[in-house]
């Protein structure tokens, strides 16, 4: 949707409404200039970030090739994970592709089957258990179930044969839909062979 022209002197509230800028509390007005300085900033690193992996990607798909051309080998596509680093060993530059996945109804079966299992083995040290499940099962902000904790669940060696069923109720229920591509840039602690990565992430910064 187009942006709505503001005449001068006014301001657009939430509504859709134009409010006269002399009726607008000082406060109000003051918040309103803070935030779009911010927003408009935070807009600006985002497009900056996604220039820096457009740029990123297009380098080491470059490096990837001229590899090729020197050996006269053909690379079938451009995905694989790849790992640069500065001759003197100081920065590290991954590019890295994950599988995207999600799950399917089946995913609740698991969950049943699992609480079977926590019932029925009842007390004492399944109290650490049933923590990893609940985590497990706990959705994000988006109220989708997080990916990571639930495939945690398979490298636990538990032999029962209700909770195999619920593992393998696990993995049927895994749907993938699609790749995803990152680029991490790491710097090597001084004196160690150990990097730390260089946080893109607002978060972490």
């Amino acid at each position: 949707m187009a942006d709505t022209a503001i005449p001068e002197g006014y301001l657009l509230n939430p509504a859709g409404h134009l409010v006269p800028r002399e009726q607008v509390r000082e406060q109000d007005l003051l918040r309103d200039q803070v935030a779009t300085e911010l927003a408009d900033r935070a807009l600006n690193i985002h497009h900056q970030l996604k220039a820096f992996k457009a740029r990123a990607l297009a380098d080491i798909a470059d490096l990837v090739s001229v590899s090729a051309e020197k050996y006269k080998v053909a690379i079938g596509g451009e995905k694989g994970n790849v790992t640069i680093t500065t001759f003197d060993g100081k920065y590290k530059v991954v590019r890295a592709y994950a599988e995207r996945i999600t799950f399917t109804e089946e995913i609740e079966a698991a969950k049943a089957l699992i609480n079977a299992c926590i019932i029925r083995w009842s007390e004492g040290a399944n109290d650490n258990i049933r923590a990893l499940v609940d985590r497990a099962f706990r959705t994000d902000s988006k109220g989708q179930i997080k990916t990571a904790a639930v495939l945690e669940l398979l490298r636990l060696e538990i032999t029962d044969d209700e909770w195999e069923r619920a593992m393998d109720a696990i993995r049927d229920s895994i749907q993938s839909t699609g790749t995803s591509v990152y680029v991490r840039v790491y710097q090597r602690i001084d004196g160690t062979d150990q990097y730390r990565a260089i946080s893109l992430d607002l978060a972490t910064a």
